[in-house]
């Protein structure tokens, strides 16, 4: 085996000092009275206003606070036809949609027209999707728009997320609350906060006491056909918030804070087999710019592990054999499968095979915070991963003599019940999960998107714990761009939106429920020069790694 650092296993007295602990949750305060001024000055002067909605008489009622008041009732009733289960939100629900239009039109008995009249050019919604802790939707305003809007070289639709939630997580966050003023919009929203991080430009912005943020994936760049630019992306972006008008919502209890901290609960069996370096532990000298990793002892929600069986291998896919060294160079260029190299950045020895055993064994390594040139506000050098590759069990090889894994031989599952969250031929697919106390996404990365589509993983469609979602395989802008393996990482709704987490102490505490045995930390000592050992070439069909081990049923 290829060793990148020397291990040793600590001490079982010190096993109960190695614990994940619950995150803390703040929930907003709901203004039900100015969300109700709001929504009458939006009506006011339409036939919605007198006879559709009914207000209280007095801007002093006790009833504006109440919720027994009926206006909600009869909004959520108005627009369930246009967005279901709206009256679900425990929050005010804020669209680009033109409530009072709608309902005019409804009155005087137009004929039927399609919702995406009334959304200011953006087509109807991909994803709308209400829960206890808030709303999510999705929009896309098409090539074709007819909206007044600046020229962009960008050629395709420009899609738009928009968070509303009643609750926030709290992270520790470097880059929080950061962001430049918009002055257009300063009229509308005095707090809103313009900024660019982790691949998305995003407008937050407070409103009834409850957080809202809007984002357009993009790159900060300059602008192309095939690439939106955050420059082109924000014209877009402020239309929609311009736009945005009360269209449901649903009064419910306050409810109090979550104090993080508390020790999850973890298998009380000790496995003999899986062990773990420790969160924030990178492979030597990986780190951005090299930087070290973060610490993070945080299990962000109780999941399934993301892969139907065990075993499988948390690890680095650049870093290990046949990685690319995240191009930071080799020494030498590798020819030849089982060619030895070494990755400049740490010298340590590598072959040129996807299938050798070290891929393929524990202990497990954080790579969170491993270089690549994506922004993650939780790492010290502000740039890494933004998650956790996996390895699945084995490695078949393709045939006698090659380097390469055959993809799409291990399922990957739904690690919560929640909602799919994913545009046809996009290459990452998420989870989402809106329960009373969690408002958390999951992705997964790296499978291959025509068979996703066939398979209908798509906007909207449910899933179930344990559900099989998709394949393992090596779809990276083409098939066969990176080694066989899932990347999976947590995003949290936050004050400035969806950001990045580390999942590694979140993968370890399912995978110990998976095996039914918690693992055991093993501690690094100082990088060692190896050999290079022989490594013989697999024949046809022969699968490489350890022995796989059966599962245990689902926790």
């Amino acid at each position: 085996m290829v060793l990148t650092a020397a291990a040793a296993l600590i001490p079982a007295a010190q096993l109960k000092a190695d614990e994940f602990f619950t995150p803390g949750i703040s929930f907003a305060r709901v203004d039900w009275r100015a969300a109700l001024a709001q929504l009458r000055g939006e009506t006011a002067g339409r036939p919605a206003g007198t006879d559709y909605l009914t207000f209280p008489a007095t801007a002093g009622s006790r009833q504006l606070n109440s919720r027994r008041t009926p206006t909600w009732m009869q909004l959520n009733a108005l627009s369930s036809a246009v967005f279901p289960a709206i009256g679900n939100s425990p929050i005010p629900v804020l669209l680009p949609f033109d409530l009072a239009s709608y309902a005019s039109d409804r009155m005087a008995g137009a004929s039927a027209l399609s919702s995406a009249h009334y959304q200011y050019g953006f087509g109807r919604a991909d994803l709308f999707e209400t829960g206890p802790s808030g709303y999510d939707a999705v929009f896309t305003l098409p090539v074709d728009a007819r909206v007044e809007l600046p020229s962009r070289v960008f050629a395709r639709p420009v899609e738009i997320h928009l968070t509303g939630s009643l609750l926030t997580y709290d992270v520790s966050d470097p880059l929080g609350g950061k962001g430049e003023p918009v002055k257009a919009l300063s009229g509308l929203y005095p707090d809103l906060r313009r900024v660019i991080r982790e691949g998305y430009v995003r407008y937050a912005f407070t409103r009834f006491g409850v957080t809202y943020v809007a984002s357009v994936l993009c790159l900060d760049s300059v602008a192309r056909a095939r690439r939106l630019s955050c420059r082109e992306a924000s014209p877009v972006a402020e239309h929609f918030l311009k736009n945005l008008r009360i269209v449901g919502g649903r009064p419910v209890a306050p409810r109090g804070n979550i104090a993080g901290g508390r020790p999850i609960e973890r298998p009380a069996n000790v496995s003999p087999d899986f062990t773990y370096y420790p969160t924030g532990d990178l492979i030597p000298q990986t780190g951005y710019r090299r930087q070290p990793g973060r610490p993070d002892w945080t299990a962000y929600a109780q999941i399934r592990f993301p892969l139907k069986d065990a075993p499988a291998f948390a690890n680095s896919q650049s870093f290990n054999n046949w990685g690319d060294c995240n191009h930071t160079g080799r020494r030498p260029m590798p020819y030849g499968k089982g060619a030895p190299y070494r990755c400049k950045v740490n010298d340590l020895p590598l072959v040129l095979d996807e299938s050798a055993g070290h891929n393929y064994a524990y202990p497990w390594q954080d790579n969170f915070c491993e270089t690549r040139d994506f922004s993650a506000g939780q790492c010290p050098a502000g740039y890494g991963h933004q998650g956790q590759d996996i390895r699945p069990s084995t490695c078949t090889m393709r045939n006698e003599g090659a380097d390469r894994c055959i993809p799409d031989l291990f399922p990957t599952v739904a690690v919560r019940d929640g909602v799919l969250v994913r545009g046809k031929t996009n290459q990452a697919a998420f989870v989402l999960v809106n329960e009373r106390n969690e408002h958390i996404r999951f992705r997964y990365m790296h499978m291959e998107p025509g068979r996703m589509d066939e398979d209908g993983v798509l906007f909207g469609r449910r899933v179930s714990e344990g559900e099989t979602i998709g394949l393992v395989s090596n779809y990276q802008d083409y098939a066969g761009g990176t080694t066989a393996h899932l990347h999976f990482d947590i995003q949290l709704f936050t004050r400035d939106g969806w950001i990045w987490v580390n999942p590694y102490s979140t993968l370890i505490a399912s995978y110990e429920h998976l095996l039914g045995a918690r693992g055991r930390p093993v501690a690094i000592e100082q990088p060692v020069a190896s050999a290079l050992p022989e490594t013989a070439a697999p024949t046809q069909g022969t699968a490489v790694g350890p022995p796989p081990v059966p599962a245990p049923e689902d926790p």
